[in-house]
């Protein structure tokens, strides 16, 4: 394995276990169907991979961080997963509120990661 995909590993193994607490610690705090514990790990990993890149890290951070640590962190299989679990349910506005807002967040959220990352850790 190379340096590279040791660093990948590295960050989701940490990411991976991350994932699953946050999203079972914020789901326990909300009595809904609605998925808030991966929103909240898909808007938190979009963050964080755009202060990485923004910030024009070295190649082993952004393996590390950016590619395992978010890549581990975030989940978009469980949030299609989630999403056809709520139209099943026939909780559609759920359904559509899921992929538009988790959209619109994430991409809200690399944004101003990008305009973090380059300010703090930017040339």
């Amino acid at each position: 394995m190379t340096a590279a995909g040791l660093w990948v590993a590295l960050g989701a193994a940490i990411g991976a276990p991350a994932r699953y607490l946050v999203d079972r610690a914020v789901q326990r705090t909300h009595g809904t169907s609605f998925p808030w514990g991966t929103f909240t790990v898909n808007v938190v990993a979009s963050l964080v991979l755009g202060v990485v890149l923004g910030g024009a890290a070295p190649s082993a951070v952004v393996a590390a961080v950016g590619t395992g640590f978010c890549g581990g962190l975030s989940t978009w299989s469980t949030l299609g997963y989630d999403t056809v679990r709520l139209a099943e349910a026939r909780e559609r506005a759920h359904a559509l509120f899921n992929v538009v807002m988790s959209t619109f967040a994430g991409l809200g959220a690399a944004s101003l990661g990008l305009v973090i990352g380059a300010g703090a850790f930017g040339p």
